[in-house]
C-alpha cells in the first residue's frame, strides 16, 4: 500500500504526541542558580550572604528538586567591577551549567548580565539593581526585575514633598548607572510636579568623605537635599549632613533607595523621621515574621527588601519550571509571566511583558527612639502604594516586548 503525504502527516503527529513527556526534563540532570552579589563590599549588609541565603531558603522550602531533579544554589562576589562580574557570569554560563542569575547588586553589571543571559538563553532575576532600563529600552524576554526601580522608590518620596511644600531640590548622585538612572527620573518628577532643581552633584563610588559634596548642596538653599545614592555612601552622606547642620537647618534630607540594613546601621537617633519606599517589611503580618524569624537565626539581622526579593524572585522561577516542566529559558520566561506571584514577600503580584514583576509599595518612616518598642522595630508604614501607581506605566514602556 502506497503512504501518502496525509499519511507521513499523521505519523509525525503521533511520533510528537508520543515525546511530548520526554519535554518534561532538566538540562543537565539539574537546576543551578547563581547569586550574582557584592559578598564583601559596601552593599553587602543589604545583599551580599543575607541574598545567598534566601535563595538557598527558597531551594530547601521547595523540597530541594524540581521536576525529581536536584537544585543547586551557588553565590560568587562581584566586588562591584563589571569585568569581574561578566567574567563569573561567562564562567557559569559556560562551564558551570548554572541555569539561571540572581540578585547582581550594581547596574552596570546587570545590564551586562542581562545581554549575556539574553544571547545565551538563561534566565535573570534582579532583585538589586535600580536601574528601569532592565525593563525598559534593554528589556529581555528572559529577564525580571523583581523588587524596586528607580521609578517606584523616586516618585513616591518627590510626590509627598513637593505637595508639602518643599518643592527645591539639590540632588548628590552616584556617578555610576544605577545613581544616573535615579537622578533623570526623580529630575522628571520633580518638574513635573512643579518642583525646581537647584543643583547636581556627582559622587564617586565608594567614597569615605562626602563633605566636599554636601556643601554644594547645603549652600544651595534648597529645601530637599535628595541621595540619589545607596548602601554606605548614602549612610555616610546622612551621618555627615547631620554633623554639618543640614537638616538642623530646616533642609529636609531624603534618601529614596534607603533598607533596613541602612536604619540598623545608622541607628534611630540618626535616621528618624526618614522617609521612604520600601518593598517589604518583615514586622508586616504573620508570614513576613514567619521568614524574617528563619532569616534571623541563621544571619542574625532581618532581612532586607533585597533579601527577601531573591527569596521570591527564585521561588517563582522554580514553580515555573514545575508549570512549564522543563527548565529552558524560553518556556519558563512564559510560565513566569503567565503564573501570579503569591506569597510572604508579594500578594497579587504579577509578571509584565517587560519582566517587571508589580507589587504593592509601602510608604515607611524611620520610628523616633521612643517609638521603637523592640530590635529592629524600626518603621511606621504611612500608606500602601498599589502597584500599578508604584511602577511605570506599561504604555511609557521603552521595552520592545511590549505589544
Amino acid at each position: 500500500m502506497a503512504i501518502t503525504a496525509s499519511t507521513l502527516r499523521g505519523l509525525a503527529a503521533a511520533l510528537l504526541i508520543g515525546a511530548t513527556p520526554a519535554l518534561a526534563q532538566v538540562s543537565d540532570d539539574v537546576v543551578k542558580v547563581g547569586v550574582l552579589t557584592d559578598m564583601s563590599g559596601q552593599w553587602a549588609d543589604m545583599n551580599g550572604p543575607g541574598s545567598l541565603l534566601a535563595a538557598e531558603m527558597a531551594a530547601a522550602d521547595f523540597g530541594g528538586t524540581v521536576l525529581d531533579k536536584p537544585i543547586v544554589i551557588v553565590g560568587a562576589d562581584h566586588q562591584h567591577k563589571a569585568d569581574v562580574g561578566v567574567g563569573i557570569a561567562r564562567r557559569w554560563i559556560e562551564n558551570e551549567q548554572v541555569d539561571a542569575i540572581a540578585d547582581v547588586t550594581n547596574s552596570a553589571i546587570a545590564l551586562a548580565v542581562q545581554q549575556m543571559t539574553r544571547d545565551t538563553n538563561r534566565i535573570a532575576l534582579f532583585s538589586s539593581p535600580g536601574t528601569t532600563e532592565l525593563t525598559g529600552a534593554q528589556c529581555s524576554p528572559t529577564g525580571f526585575q523583581w523588587v524596586y526601580d528607580n521609578y517606584s522608590n523616586a516618585i513616591g518620596p518627590v510626590k509627598a514633598l513637593i505637595e508639602r511644600g518643599d518643592d527645591t531640590f539639590f540632588i548628590v548622585t552616584a556617578d555610576f548607572a544605577f545613581g544616573h538612572s535615579l537622578e533623570e527620573i526623580a529630575t522628571k518628577a520633580i518638574e513635573e510636579g512643579g518642583g525646581q532643581v537647584l543643583g547636581t552633584i556627582r559622587h564617586p563610588f565608594g567614597a569615605n568623605d562626602l563633605s566636599a559634596f554636601l556643601l554644594p548642596a547645603q549652600a544651595s538653599g534648597a529645601k530637599v537635599v535628595m541621595l540619589a545614592t545607596a548602601g554606605r555612601d548614602m549612610t555616610t552622606a546622612i551621618k555627615q549632613a547631620n554633623e554639618f547642620g543640614v537638616t538642623a537647618s530646616g533642609q529636609v534630607v531624603t534618601a529614596p533607595v534607603m533598607f533596613i540594613s541602612d536604619v540598623h546601621s545608622l541607628g534611630l537617633e540618626t535616621a528618624q523621621g526618614i522617609s521612604f519606599i520600601e518593598g517589604f517589611y518583615w514586622d508586616r503580618d504573620e508570614e513576613t515574621r514567619a521568614f524574617a524569624q528563619r532569616f534571623f537565626e541563621v544571619r542574625g539581622a532581618m532581612p532586607t527588601a533585597l533579601q527577601a526579593g531573591v527569596y521570591s524572585a527564585v521561588a517563582h522561577y522554580l514553580k515555573a519550571i514545575e508549570a512549564a516542566g522543563t527548565d529552558e529559558a524560553g518556556a519558563v520566561a512564559a510560565k513566569m509571566r503567565e503564573l501570579p506571584v503569591e506569597d510572604f514577600f508579594a500578594h497579587n503580584g504579577r509578571v509584565r511583558e517587560d519582566g517587571r514583576m508589580v507589587h504593592d509599595m509601602m510608604l515607611v518612616q524611620v520610628k523616633e527612639p521612643s517609638e521603637s518598642t523592640a530590635p529592629w522595630d524600626y518603621y511606621n508604614v504611612l500608606a500602601t502604594v498599589p502597584g500599578e501607581e508604584a511602577f511605570l506605566p506599561l504604555d511609557q514602556s521603552e521595552c520592545p516586548l511590549v505589544q
